[in-house]
């Protein structure tokens, strides 16, 4: 029974967020028929929110719903990899956000435009932390 209510509670985040995620693409601002998906979310407001800003931390927050849910419904062991030390599924998302932080921040200083490279970058080298570390 324990792991039924689990999964209902995780089934009931998961459609909340998908609920959120309706509503970020709804503030999307429309102009001629056409979407402004990197303007301002809130006109006026005292921070410049874009899709992209939103979409983020939304991601961000999918990934530990996520890893929070394999976490209970799939318990696993620390496995040592390159670096040498013990590491959990969650311990590798960390290292993987934090690096990938790094990537797309050298990318912007270095190389500047188009950011979608850093994403690449940081996509091919949150796989190899998975399968590696």
């Amino acid at each position: 029974m324990h792991r039924r209510s689990t999964n209902l509670g995780f089934a009931t985040a998961g459609l909340l967020m998908f609920g959120l995620l309706g509503w970020l693409v709804s503030l999307v601002p429309v102009d001629d028929g056409a979407r402004e998906w990197t303007e301002s979310l809130n006109p006026g407001g005292w921070m410049a929110w874009t899709f992209p800003t939103a979409l983020f931390f939304w991601v961000i927050a999918a990934l530990l719903l996520a890893f929070t849910w394999l976490a209970i419904r799939f318990p696993e062991t620390p496995r040592r990899g390159v670096l040498g030390i013990w590491t959990t599924r969650g311990d590798r998302l960390f290292i993987s956000l934090l690096g990938s932080a790094f990537i797309n921040l050298a990318w912007l200083g270095l190389g500047g435009a188009p950011a979608w490279g850093g994403l690449l970058a940081s996509l091919i080298y949150a796989a190899a932390v998975f399968r590696w570390v």
